[in-house]
């Protein structure tokens, strides 16, 4: 699931994502001691040349935060390499993280709260840096998410293990911001899960845009991984709350789900069209609700993008590119509708009952004077109408287009230039064709379409329990009873004689058993053996995993000589 080597357009684009977060660190401090200069001194020719200097990194800062916008809105490296005619997707780049060494803290509790051999424990701690290392270049498949889970799910042991919740263990973690560059730096391991559930969430939407949306699978594939992307960014926003990154505060990851949601609605409809929209009465209404419905979410998604505090670090792109969507979906909406009213007239043979009660589906209300069988009937009325949806289908076609001319990294897109001109071009040459003399007296506003869609799409939350991971420290024991927030005393080794036969004591629980039922007078006593005490080894085998019986056998297997186990209380 690791690809560390691959010089792939999009490990560039990630080198490129982490000498960026330099370059803006660098800024955000120079920031920081400009800022403190400017407090701290009275001198007014200091304070001059300390403003010049704040403008100056300033600048530098709003370059360096443009430019790391161009690498989220760099969709050609991540969309599927073969020739495509779609409007593109927005996948997310994955945060950038510091190596980070476990090898002496983890030593030093282990020796320290665990009163074992560290030294054993090394290879162990080597697996648990690899794996890490490995997560900051998954590659681009199943076999990626589920390296990133397995991380994920084994920080959870990591965390019990060794992080007590009383203090930090000294493991400083630090993530990039995936908007802004700034970095995040604490001793908390949540930090670090909570980034890597984002950089899950971040692979799922990169696979979703590397889909063939040429094809029914890579459009399910695609719709699904936008919809599991979702998915865990919710989960992310639920259970991580307090997260102290921008790009994974609520708000933002509230923008995120939607705008993943809008796209896996996207791919749906697409794959609705795939096979070609017959020209056909029904047909078109269906086709007519649900590309309203991937209007309307959309503007939905526009309208999130645009409020405080997200407006100010979502790419101004993402939110262009939400806004020429809404237009560009509505645009086809009015576009169908109209090809209904003008192409199919109503013939003798027709179920008039059924066309209207579609028809009537498709609006809440129409112009004034107007209803939906008279429309029907009427041919006059019908071409006015249908007239006046081209006409607001020119109108959003322009609209998107006049929005795409407005952003310099969207204008840069040619296929997204092409889409758009097709279908203005597309809704204009059927407006030409609708065209007579008397026209100029027939303006009515056309109605808003009802979006509507049978197609469910919702978030698909992350399925952790199919990952099967190893404790990679399980040799520390059961984790029930050997984790950081427990406390216990260092192993004690107790001598015991058996007395004729008799041990003196019983077992009980599961791993690791306890002594109950102690003799006060027997010789186990009698040398320190205590009732409740934890049977960590006989005869010098580990015995933490092992059951009543197995002790037991482990007991009598010693025979009549004496027996030497470690206990904990």
């Amino acid at each position: 699931g690791c690809n560390p080597l691959a010089e792939t357009g999009r490990s560039k684009l990630q080198n490129q994502r982490a000498v960026l977060n330099q370059q803006i660190l660098r800024a955000v401090r120079m920031r920081a001691g400009a800022e403190n200069l400017l407090r701290a001194t009275t001198n007014n020719k200091v304070r001059e040349q300390v403003l010049l200097e704040l403008s100056f990194v300033n600048s530098d800062l709003q370059i360096l935060k443009e430019e790391l916008e161009g690498l989220n809105i760099s969709v050609e490296v991540y969309q599927n390499a073969e020739e495509t005619f779609s409007i593109p997707l927005v996948p997310l780049g994955l945060k950038e993280t510091k190596e980070v060494d476990f090898t002496l803290p983890l030593k030093d509790f282990i020796l320290e709260h665990y009163s074992e051999d560290s030294s054993e424990y090394e290879d162990e701690i080597a697996d648990l840096m690899d794996l890490r290392q490995a997560c900051r270049t998954p590659s681009r498949d199943e076999a990626g998410i589920e390296m990133l889970i397995s991380y994920f799910l084994q920080l959870g042991y990591v965390e019990n293990r060794f992080f007590p919740p009383t203090r930090h263990m000294g493991v400083l973690f630090t993530w990039y911001d995936s908007f802004t560059g700034v970095p995040v730096c604490q001793q908390n391991l949540l930090l670090e899960k909570a980034s890597i559930l984002f950089n899950i969430g971040a692979l799922y939407t990169q696979i979703g845009t590397r889909s063939n949306r040429q094809t029914q699978a890579g459009l399910e594939n695609a719709a699904d991984a936008f919809q599991k992307a979702a998915g865990v960014l919710s989960y992310l926003k639920e259970t991580f709350t307090h997260t102290p990154s921008y790009d994974m505060s609520p708000a933002m990851l509230n923008v995120l789900v939607k705008m993943m949601l809008a796209q896996a609605r996207e791919c749906v409809f697409e794959q609705i069209g795939l096979t070609g929209i017959r020209n056909e009465f029904f047909t078109l209404v269906k086709m007519t609700q649900e590309v309203a419905k991937v209007g309307e979410v959309y503007m939905l998604v526009n309208t999130a993008m645009n409020q405080e505090p997200v407006k100010e670090n979502i790419p101004y792109s993402w939110s262009k590119l939400a806004q020429i969507k809404s237009d560009h979906y509505k645009a086809l909406a009015h576009y169908f509708i109209a090809t209904i009213l003008c192409d199919h007239e109503l013939q003798p043979g027709d179920d008039e009952d059924q066309q209207e009660k579609a028809l009537s589906q498709l609006y809440d209300h129409l112009p004034e004077g107007l209803m939906v069988l008279a429309v029907l009937k009427d041919k006059v009325q019908r071409k006015q109408l249908g007239k006046a949806h081209l006409r607001s289908a020119v109108v959003h076609h322009e609209e998107a287009l006049r929005v795409c001319g407005l952003c310099k990294k969207l204008r840069n897109i040619d296929v997204l230039q092409e889409v758009l001109t097709a279908a203005h071009k597309r809704s204009l040459l059927k407006y030409a064709q609708q065209e007579t003399e008397d026209d100029f007296l027939s303006l009515i506003q056309a109605p808003d379409i009802l979006p509507k869609t049978e197609h469910k799409i919702e978030t698909i939350a992350p399925q952790f329990s199919k990952v099967k991971v190893k404790d990679f420290f399980h040799k520390l024991g059961p984790l029930a009873v050997f984790s950081a927030k427990q406390r216990w005393t260092a192993p004690r080794t107790v001598r015991i004689g058996r007395g004729a036969g008799e041990l003196g004591f019983g077992l009980r629980g599961g791993s690791p058993v306890q002594i109950c039922g102690l003799d006060p007078v027997c010789p186990a006593a009698s040398v320190g053996l205590k009732e409740g005490d934890y049977v960590v080894s006989v005869g010098g085998v580990d015995c933490k995993w092992l059951g009543v019986n197995e002790v037991l056998e482990k007991l009598k297997s010693e025979g009549e000589q004496p027996v030497e186990m470690e206990v904990i209380s």
